[in-house]
């Protein structure tokens, strides 16, 4: 294993880390960072209770001994095809206990995750794999009619370096056979693993229209399963319901790394069926979940017509988009042995705050986006001065990211006592809760995911019907946020969602990003240097009267 050491970064595996190293001796103190991976807490979890059901998901059930067993024949089988800890292996998978083998493996041999939301399409993929330097990927052969094959046919086709790809749950056609991987079991001598060493590459969506690899480490990801079981009243036996996108931050905790440090099951969802969620709360007797205002909103409902208060729910942590103060007041009341909170975080620091935890505070559960758990935090007014009342909200903890793949991505991102800028605006409530205003940046969370306005503008603005086009997230009562596409359209032309959508889908881009609606103006308000005023934009779009529609 290769370490280097430069002032304010280290050098590990071929990654170029921000380093701080005050604050990870205050980590280590703290017993946050417990210099140890969730590879080395599996074998302990092995000696201890290893017929433990662990993992379940629609198709079966996995125990300790099961789950370290797989993952074990497969890590070995990484390093016999000559993968070395730093290079990156793939995976774009639902919600399947086979995910949970792989990561794990992943774990064991040193490797870095990189996790791909599965409704990502061509021109993603592509993306992710040339940016991160992929070796392999792990894909459905079809999931929800999708052809994952067909795809990475092309996808191979178009990269200078092209993946391995690993197939699951069907037919390999001609790629590596998930079954084939697990079943060679080879000898070969597992390395040790840095804690401090990159565990995992994820990409978010940002303003500038091109996705960032965010660089976890094991201890950094650590350190946000440590905040969960310490805030939101997690024991060992307890059993988290995951629904949640395993490709996510949040997902990828709950299933991959609180078993381990925390005791936990995990039951996946592969697909959210609220109805389906509640037989699943009632037959493991599910105790936590997390998830976004739609998620909330409709296991509040299958709930309330199945006649279930969910008994044995605990903690229901609710997050991304705008989250109505309503809908924690009345799902708290319905789940009545239940804390039900609004929280913030974000891929780059995980779970900012840890919620309003207290039982019967439901004012500051419901009104605010709860308070920093092992974070600091601090508010920047527009002139880069601290504020104590509203601002946009920096942070800095022990969770926090090592930084980007790519250097220049970092720029702008820090400040000078090593604070990442989140690009959201909140303001202070009784001196410590949070209530999130608004953001900075250019982002649209529609059901949990994060759309890139630019990223789809730049492509919409080659139809041959769109002059101009600028997109906005706007309020949604099922989703949290719609997409709407705002376009001053050719002369004669009348663009409307079925047109953005079939020029989108023949560029592979993904259904999620897709705006659901669609307005057309007479032009688009801009400042003097030219730049669109997207607030402005949004007022015009929620009263019309602002502006003169085309006719």
């Amino acid at each position: 294993m290769t370490v280097a050491a430069t002032e304010g970064r280290r050098v590990i595996n071929g990654w170029s880390l921000r380093w701080d190293e005050a604050l990870a001796a205050q980590a280590r103190a703290d017993g946050v960072w417990p210099d140890e991976t969730s590879a080395d807490m599996a074998l302990r979890a092995l000696a201890q209770q290893p017929e433990r059901v662990i993992v379940i998901d629609e198709q079966r059930s996995l125990t300790v001994r099961e789950l370290v067993d797989q993952a074990q024949a497969l890590a070995r089988t990484f390093v016999a095809r000559g993968l070395q800890p730093g290079d990156v292996i793939s995976l774009m998978l639902p919600n399947w206990h086979e995910a949970t083998v792989i990561y794990l493996a992943a774990t064991f041999s040193g490797l870095v995750a990189n996790l791909i939301l599965p409704n990502y399409r061509n021109n993603e993929v592509i993306f992710t794999l040339d940016d991160c330097g992929s070796k392999m990927i792990f894909v459905p052969e079809l999931f929800r009619k999708f052809d994952y094959v067909a795809m990475m046919q092309d996808v191979n086709a178009k990269l200078a370096r092209p993946v391995e790809v690993v197939v699951l749950r069907g037919a390999a056609r001609g790629m590596s056979a998930y079954a084939a991987l697990l079943a060679e079991r080879h000898d070969a001598v597992l390395p040790r693993v840095d804690p401090d060493s990159v565990k995992m590459v994820m990409y978010t969506s940002g303003t500038s229209g091109r996705a960032k690899g965010v660089l976890h480490s094991h201890n950094t990801i650590s350190a946000a399963v440590t905040q969960i079981h310490r805030y939101w009243h997690v024991v060992a036996g307890d059993c988290f319901f995951v629904p949640s996108p395993i490709s996510h931050i949040g997902g990828s905790i709950y299933a991959f790394e609180l078993p381990f440090l925390a005791g936990t099951q995990v039951v996946l969802q592969e697909a959210w069926e609220p109805e389906a969620a509640v037989t699943a709360f009632l037959t493991h007797g599910c105790t936590h979940m997390a998830g976004a205002t739609p998620f909330l909103q409709a296991l509040l409902t299958a709930a309330t017509r199945a006649g279930t208060r969910l008994p044995r729910l605990k903690v229901f942590i609710c997050g991304g988009a705008s989250v109505p103060a309503s809908l924690i007041r009345e799902a708290a009341a319905q789940f009545e042995n239940c804390i039900v909170s609004r929280v913030f975080g974000c891929t780059e620091v995980p779970m900012i705050t840890a919620g309003s935890m207290a039982r019967g505070d439901i004012d500051h559960a419901a009104e605010t986006d709860g308070k920093p758990g092992l974070c600091s935090v601090k508010l920047i007014g527009p002139d880069g001065r601290q504020v104590f009342d509203e601002g946009e909200i920096l942070s800095r903890g022990p969770q926090m990211l090592l930084g980007y793949l790519r250097r220049e991505d970092e720029d702008g991102k820090f400040d000078a006592e090593g604070y990442f800028l989140t690009g959201d605006l909140a303001r202070l409530i009784d001196g410590e809760y949070l209530v999130i205003t608004g953001r900075a940046k250019d982002i649209i969370i529609r059901n949990g995911e994060n759309i890139a306005p630019k990223e789809v503008e730049d492509i919409l603005i080659q139809h041959p019907a769109i002059a101009e086009i600028s997109i906005v997230g706007l309020p949604d009562a099922r989703t949290g946020e719609m997409a709407c596409a705002v376009i001053v359209p050719v002369p004669g032309a009348h663009p409307g969602v079925n047109d953005l959508r079939d020029f989108l889908n023949a560029r592979n881009v993904a259904k999620f990003k897709i705006p659901e609606r669609v307005e057309l103006r007479a032009s688009l308000p801009r400042n003097a240097a030219g730049k669109v005023l997207k607030n402005r934009l949004r007022d015009v779009v929620l009263d019309p009267s602002l502006e003169t529609a085309v006719e």
